[in-house]
């Protein structure tokens, strides 16, 4: 049993899981080079998923009381942004192959959907070097404040996928259950601290 435990709570085997759809869409690229751009949405999609879960699992905490299972995903919570970063690379990299030269791809630039993707796109890059043990010392509280432009890249996900689609009710299904778990967060954070300064003053 602790054997089986211990092969579960391996990096390796969440990374595996993590991988398996972006392995399948790889696949699939492979052997359907010339036929692109049906593999946008499912690596767009996932970038998203993972980007959104990332961001509920602070939230759950709060709502969960920190739950032992919530305490499982907030100690991956980085390798969840890393994948999210991952098919988010991927999700660009068939796009561009799909444009195949630079002249469509910049006529692209100048839609709003497009650009918002791209930004979306850069701001996974710091987030990504910087999730490792060595940046979170050299950087320390700073670490925290760069983080936080997950939040912006949310943001921008969610506008690409809206005005590259014209479709609200994927997008909306989507980031939703994060809104409701942001809000969440922000009147229970503000209860607590009324709490505290009742407290001080009683």
């Amino acid at each position: 049993m602790s054997y089986l435990r211990a092969i579960w709570n391996s990096p390796f085997t969440f990374w595996s899981i993590l991988a398996l759809p972006g392995l399948a869409i790889i696949g699939e690229l492979l052997r359907e080079s010339d036929k692109l751009e049906h593999l946008l949405l499912p690596t767009g999609e996932f970038a998203a998923r993972f980007l959104i879960i990332s961001l509920m699992i602070t939230p759950l905490m709060f709502l969960t009381n920190s739950q032992r299972w919530v305490r499982w995903l907030m100690a991956r919570r980085r390798y969840i942004g890393v994948a999210a970063a991952c098919y988010s690379a991927l999700h660009v990299a068939i796009y561009l192959l799909d444009k195949g030269s630079l002249g469509p791809i910049l006529q692209d630039l100048v839609k709003i959907g497009i650009w918002t993707g791209w930004l979306a796109s850069l701001i996974f890059i710091p987030l990504t070097v910087t999730s490792n043990d060595w940046f979170i010392a050299q950087l320390g509280s700073r670490w925290k404040n760069l983080q936080k432009l997950a939040y912006a890249a949310a943001v921008l996900v969610f506008a690409h996928w809206v005005l590259v689609d014209y479709k609200f009710g994927p997008a909306l299904v989507h980031f939703t259950p994060l809104l409701l778990l942001e809000l969440y967060r922000y009147v229970h954070v503000t209860n607590k601290r009324k709490e505290r300064k009742l407290s001080a003053h009683a």
